[in-house]
Parts: C-alpha cells; sequence; structure tokens
C-alpha cells in the first residue's frame, strides 16, 4: 500500500527536526539527564512538527539506550512504539474524544503501572477541543499523575486553553519552519525519491506551504505525481497559481488604469479554471510585499525573493504612494471576504474592485480621500499641480469678449510671476519680511480641536472655525476668522492650553515661540484641501 511522503519522511530523532532547534535542544537535554517533566504542552500551527517530537518523547523516555538524547530506534521500546504494538503509549483526538467520559477512562488507568515500558504515555492531539467538563476532569490528575505517568498535549489554538491547564504543563512554542529549511529538506526528500526538483520550484512550494513541513512535502507529492520533473511551470499548474510576472502585469494595470488589461486578466484566469479567490490571494500577497517596501528601511529581511523579484517589486512600489496601497489593500480584502459568501459572482467582484482600484473618485470612504489628498500633496510640492478653475478665469473673459463683440482694453504687459512649487502664503504678521512661508495644512488639526473643547469648553466657538498649518521649521501657524476670536485665544491660559493640545496630537513639542496665531484675510475662509480638492474635481 502507497504511504504518503510526508509519513515515510517523518523524523525519528530530535536531530532530524527541521526548524524546531530550541525546543528539540531542551528535550535532548531531558533525555540525557533523564529529568523528564509530568506534562508537555505542545503549540503552535499546523505541520510544525508538534505530533511529530510527542512521538519521540514518548520513544526516548522508554529507550533502553538512548544515543544523545535520541532515541536509539533498535530497542524493543522503540520498535514496539514504531510498529503501535506498544499498548502503553496512547494517542488520543480530542476533536472526536472531547466528553468528560473519555477523560474519566484516563483517570481511572493512570493509577495502574505500564504492562511493557518503563513510561505509560498519554498523546492527546487537538487538546483545545476538550469540553469544559473534560477539561476539569483532567485538572487534578494533570497535576499531581503517578511517576510512571507522562502526558504531551497539542494544540494548533493555545488561546482556547484554559489557563489552569497550561500552567500545569511544560509549554513549547513551535515556529513557524522558514523557507531555506523547508527547502533543504524538499530538496533532500526529492533526492532520495529520484524526483527532479528545480531550485525556484522548491522555493515556491515553501513559499506556499507557510511554514509547514507536511504541507510542504504534500506539495511536492502533489507536483511529481506521474513521474513528472517539478518545474515551476508544474507547480503553477498543478496548484492554479498564476505567476509572479502576470500579477505584476495587473499591478502596473492599476497604476496606468488600463481598464482593458485588466478585463483581459481576469478572463484568462475564468478561462484556465484557475480559482478567482487564489489569483486574488496572489494579489493581496504582491500588495503586501509593496507595503514592506514603502514603509522599511531594510525590506529585503522581509521578503522572500529574488535580487531580480525584489527589484521587479521596488519598480513596481515606485509608482503608488502609502495611502494609495493602503485604500488598494483595503478593497482586496473587502473583495475576498465577498467571494467567500455564497451565491457570490467571484468574476464580478473582482472587476468592480479592480475598477474602483483605478479611480478613488469613486469611492467615499475616507481611504479614498486619503489616497486622492496624498496625491495632490505630492503635486503641490512636485509644483506639477495646475488648478484647472484657474485657466476658465483666464479664458473666460475673451471668449465672453468674443461672444458679444465687447472690445477690451489693453492691459499693460508685466512679468509672469514665478510659480511656488508648493502652496505658499505670505507672512502676515507685523515685524516679518516679505518672503514667503511653505505651509502645509495640518491633517489632525481636529484632534487637538476636540482636545481643547474637551478642557475649555468656553474655547470651542474659537477654535472650531481656525484652521492650522505647518512650517518647514516645526512651526504651527494657526489662522483665525475673526480679530474676536483671535483676541479670546492670544490669553496666555487659552494659548497655553492650544498648545497643550498640539502638543499631544504633533507629538513633540510645540513651544511658545513655534506656535504662530494670524487672523486670515477675507479670501482664506476656505480650507487649502477644499479649495484643491474642489479644482480637482473639475478636472
Amino acid at each position: 500500500m502507497h504511504q504518503a511522503l510526508y509519513r515515510k519522511w517523518r523524523p525519528q530523532t530530535f536531530d532530524d527536526v527541521c526548524g524546531q532547534e530550541h525546543i528539540t535542544s531542551i528535550l535532548r537535554y531531558e533525555a540525557e539527564n533523564r529529568a523528564f517533566s509530568h506534562a508537555y504542552l505542545f503549540c503552535g500551527s499546523r505541520g510544525t512538527g508538534k505530533t511529530t517530537c510527542a512521538k519521540i518523547l514518548s520513544k526516548v523516555v522508554n529507550c533502553e539506550s538512548p544515543v544523545n538524547g535520541n532515541p536509539c530506534g533498535k530497542c524493543a521500546a522503540c520498535m514496539a512504539i514504531d510498529s503501535g504494538a506498544a499498548t502503553d503509549v496512547l494517542e488520543m483526538d480530542a476533536a472526536s474524544n472531547n466528553g468528560v467520559d473519555n477523560i474519566r477512562d484516563i483517570r481511572d488507568e493512570v493509577i495502574y503501572p505500564p504492562t511493557a515500558l518503563r513510561y505509560r504515555v498519554y498523546i492527546i492531539d487537538e487538546v483545545h477541543m476538550l469540553s469544559i467538563s473534560a477539561f476539569n476532569a483532567l485538572l487534578k490528575t494533570l497535576e499531581e499523575p503517578p511517576e510512571h505517568v507522562i502526558f504531551i498535549l497539542a494544540t494548533t489554538e493555545l488561546h482556547k486553553l484554559p489557563s489552569t491547564i497550561i500552567s500545569r504543563c511544560q509549554r513549547f512554542d513551535f515556529r513557524r519552519i522558514t523557507t531555506e529549511s523547508l527547502m533543504a529538506r524538499l530538496r533532500f526528500i526529492a533526492a532520495e525519491e529520484s524526483i527532479k526538483l528545480d531550485e525556484d520550484a522548491s522555493r515556491m512550494l515553501a513559499k506556499l506551504a507557510q511554514g509547514g513541513m507536511r504541507d510542504a512535502i504534500s506539495l511536492l507529492e502533489l507536483c511529481a505525481g506521474g513521474g513528472r520533473d517539478v518545474t515551476l511551470d508544474v507547480v503553477e499548474d498543478a496548484i492554479g497559481l498564476t505567476g509572479r510576472d502576470s500579477m505584476l502585469k495587473t499591478v502596473l494595470a492599476v497604476a496606468d488604469k488600463n481598464y482593458d488589461l485588466l478585463f483581459s486578466q481576469i478572463d484568462e484566469v475564468v478561462r484556465s479554471s484557475k480559482d478567482i479567490a487564489v489569483f486574488w490571494q496572489d494579489l493581496i500577497a504582491v500588495y503586501r510585499d509593496m507595503l514592506v517596501v514603502k514603509t522599511t528601511q531594510n525590506a529585503a529581511s522581509y521578503l522572500d525573493l529574488t535580487d531580480y523579484e525584489s527589484k521587479q517589486l521596488h519598480d513596481v512600489a515606485s509608482r503608488f504612494r502609502k495611502e494609495t496601497l493602503l485604500y488598494h489593500c483595503n478593497l482586496l480584502e473587502d473583495a475576498f471576504f465577498a467571494m467567500q459568501k455564497a451565491n457570490a459572482v467571484k468574476r464580478i467582484v473582482a472587476e468592480m474592485a479592480l475598477v474602483r482600484m483605478c479611480d478613488e473618485a469613486l469611492d467615499s470612504s475616507s481611504e479614498a480621500l486619503l489616497s486622492r489628498i496624498a496625491q495632490l500633496e505630492e503635486k503641490m510640492i512636485t509644483g506639477s499641480f495646475v488648478a484647472p478653475r484657474c485657466a476658465e478665469v483666464q479664458e473666460t473673459p475673451a471668449k465672453v469678449a468674443e461672444e458679444k463683440h465687447v472690445e477690451i482694453p489693453p492691459k499693460k504687459t508685466e512679468a509672469p510671476a514665478p510659480v511656488a512649487p508648493s502652496f505658499a502664503v505670505p507672512a502676515q504678521k507685523a515685524g516679518e519680511s516679505g518672503e514667503k512661508r511653505i505651509l502645509k495644512p495640518m491633517r489632525n488639526w481636529m484632534e487637538a480641536v476636540e482636545k481643547i473643547c474637551r478642557s475649555d469648553p468656553m474655547s470651542a466657538g474659537f477654535v472650531k472655525n481656525a484652521k492650522a498649518f505647518t512650517m518647514e521649521n516645526g512651526s504651527v501657524v494657526v489662522r483665525f476668522p475673526d480679530s474676536f476670536s483671535f483676541s479670546m485665544m492670544e490669553k496666555d491660559e487659552a494659548r497655553d492650553r492650544l498648545r497643550m493640545a498640539l502638543s499631544t496630537v504633533l507629538r513633540r513639542e510645540v513651544g511658545d515661540r513655534m506656535l504662530i496665531m494670524e487672523i486670515a484675510g477675507e479670501k482664506k475662509n476656505s480650507s487649502v484641501i477644499d479649495e484643491i480638492l474642489e479644482a480637482s474635481d473639475e478636472d
């Protein structure tokens, strides 16, 4: 009868366990010194070696001649456990034996000594599935079992275990196995099984396993079915994946707002009988990688990519701003959950989400607005923003005069004023020079307003209609709509409260000299961002 590869190549000693040296080293030390605990708790994600280590531990505690903390595998005890003939080693699946009666049976059995081995070992897998009454029945026995009994509990969901159970066990946390360790093990198994495995294919299988050795070996066996050579194309075809180049092509189509290419990509996925949900997960993974590139200094430490793939990703990520990436990630996540609903038409959900990703104006969410504002700010800084409303003002008088046959008196020719690359506001305080200041609207100004309103409700009316800006030197400019509001907030106590609120919101100290209070002119009543957004919408 055929035996699955993950069972055939299950480690038989602690030295063979991959990626869990922080655990196996302690278990080997206990075996060498015969200092075993009465109860162990193995927790971690699936396929990381919990059950494997439990089986090895059950052998080494009963082994007649252990070697460097590992079971010899040759004595009668090891051979009996390997063959399943040892009645003193009992494995129980708590998912199907989770009642209090099952635990009572164990409680009644532990008083009897083992029949053939040194220790009676109980391995309870998925222990978090036990009922509350079963946990209560296990408590006393788990805390003070007879000297000849050892409990080994394994779980993938530690948070579901009562703290009273966790505190009675020696706990070991199994980590996800690294990609390099998975690749090394896959290459070893492929060589032993005479399977030709490409480097790129082994890396892809390791990534898909997400830190689980069992999943990696199972995927290798799936791709090698029929005696095929395991290449990257074979992996993508067998599992229904879309290549990374195709993913980046889709992302670039979003950046270029190429709707034809986007609909073509979805159509290709549908025609190839691949699951759109799998395609969507791959797309989310690419966006996650781009966020890492945009937000970290050492992205290579968090990305499992080749040099060529890393260069490709950096080139694509440069087309987006962080705000836009976050907005797209929210759309991708919402679309993925929508695909999981019953009777959901995945194709339509995917196409609608991609269209919304191309045009933030189609979405009224705060994330979409933040992305649009970030785009406008970037244009202001680089000097590439031209308000369409200004162009209309310049063209309208000539057009009206032409239509009504009215002569326009000639104007004196003046040299055009230089265009500032950012939004510049002339200084309005007395005694300052005529140089222009570069002001940037303060995004979290309303948070400061709320703090002031809570601490001093009398000042609420004076600050609600004010506008705040930040300068390059860290100063904060607050403009009030009228002289009365300015005079009321200029008082020492009100000014100090304003400085404290700004310091809290900006997470830095705003000194008295760094707070500049002004009275806005007649043309400064509207928000700068509001004016820019209105101009952008008209475009």
